[in-house]
């Protein structure tokens, strides 16, 4: 795993996951990344900046009890927070819910965002439920497949394992960026290149924004500031 810079990390808390997305393609030269979630998913605190880190992966189910005896799932549960609390840098909990599309267990809520938080996640990407709303603590960003009312039978079915979130496979480690957009993957092949890669995103869409956003724009302008848009982007 390429160590993630300082000025990095800090750069990527700032920026937006499509920005990421885009840069990413820039370092690799060419279009196609194709590591990001699929479909629209709901934000705890809408606006808030991404998180950024890497994934401790678990995966849940709840929909019927547990087979498992009452005292397994307990120890499986305390080694999930275990694992959580296990990571080195800043890390996101990445928690897939087998029971997609029918997810009915709100594995994240009040006292779940608060633990987490408290052992020093940066946040949490789920294709499960998320309930008490109003009532996370701000700081924590959860992005995930459904907004719910139960707990049902929920109970950590695996820790550490591949998971799949809207399409986007992650594994343990894996760097992940996400926000209200969405949330990808960063492969690690980039990592080095990153931190120009965006700079250089934001540089060329100025390219556009700068005299669309000005007064008298127009189609000649529109066109000259085009060509030196396609020139600059990938």
């Amino acid at each position: 795993m390429t160590p993630m810079p300082d000025t990095l990390y800090a750069l990527l808390c700032t920026v937006d996951t499509p920005t990421v997305c885009n840069a990413i393609e820039v370092a690799q030269g060419q279009r196609g990344f194709n590591g990001f979630t699929r479909g629209t998913m709901i934000h705890n605190q809408p606006g808030s900046p991404a998180m950024v880190g890497y994934a401790r992966t678990a995966r849940i189910a709840g929909q019927t009890p547990p087979t498992d005896p009452p005292d397994v799932i307990r120890a499986r549960r305390l080694d999930y927070f275990r694992s959580m609390a296990g990571g080195s840098g800043p890390c996101v909990a990445v928690v897939e819910d087998l029971d997609d599309p029918d997810c009915v267990a709100g594995w994240w809520g009040e006292v779940h965002v608060a633990v987490h938080k408290g052992l020093g996640l940066k946040g949490a990407l789920t294709n499960g439920v998320m309930r008490d709303l109003d009532v996370m603590d701000d700081g924590f960003p959860v992005l995930a497949g459904s907004i719910g009312v139960s707990h049902a039978f929920v109970h950590v079915v695996d820790i550490g394992t591949d998971v799949t979130i809207r399409g986007l496979t992650v594994a343990q480690g894996d760097l992940v960026h996400a926000d209200r957009h969405g949330a990808v993957v960063i492969p690690d092949s980039v990592v080095p290149d990153l931190e120009a890669a965006i700079q250089t995103v934001i540089a060329s869409e100025n390219i556009i924004l700068g005299p669309a956003r000005a007064d008298g724009f127009d189609i000649d302008a529109l066109e000259h500031a085009w060509a030196a848009f396609e020139r600059a982007r990938t």
